[in-house]
């Protein structure tokens, strides 16, 4: 009878560690919207501003990139930018991810179904 007991024990305590993970999740989901990360092209000459979730929020440009003849150019460097920051919010995504699982003793490079 006790061993009964034990296992409803270890089922409500995975139950419990399950709601945890959920919560830390759902925590890091809205975290992750208001974490930025800056991604440039051009030795800086274009910035690209995006949130962790890959969302673009703003662009820094420099106007020595406006030549009319150079056109291809600046078109080049601002898609380099962009493509750069969301690079660096996968990145962050992930690396925020790692914490998590690590914190419930998975390896870090888990993936969770969402």
């Amino acid at each position: 009878m006790l061993k009964g007991l034990g296992q409803l024990g270890d089922m409500a305590k995975m139950m419990k560690q399950a709601q945890d993970m959920q919560e830390k999740m759902q925590q890091l989901q809205d975290d992750l919207h208001n974490m930025t990360v800056t991604g440039e092209s051009g030795a800086g000459l274009v910035k690209a501003t995006a949130t962790a979730k890959g969302d673009l929020k703003a662009l820094d440009i420099d106007p020595s990139i406006f030549v009319p003849s150079e056109k291809e150019v600046a078109e080049d460097l601002i898609l380099a930018a962009i493509k750069d920051a969301q690079a660096k919010a996968a990145e962050k995504s992930q690396a925020e991810m790692g914490k998590i699982t690590e914190g419930l003793g998975l390896p870090a490079d888990f993936k969770l179904p969402f």
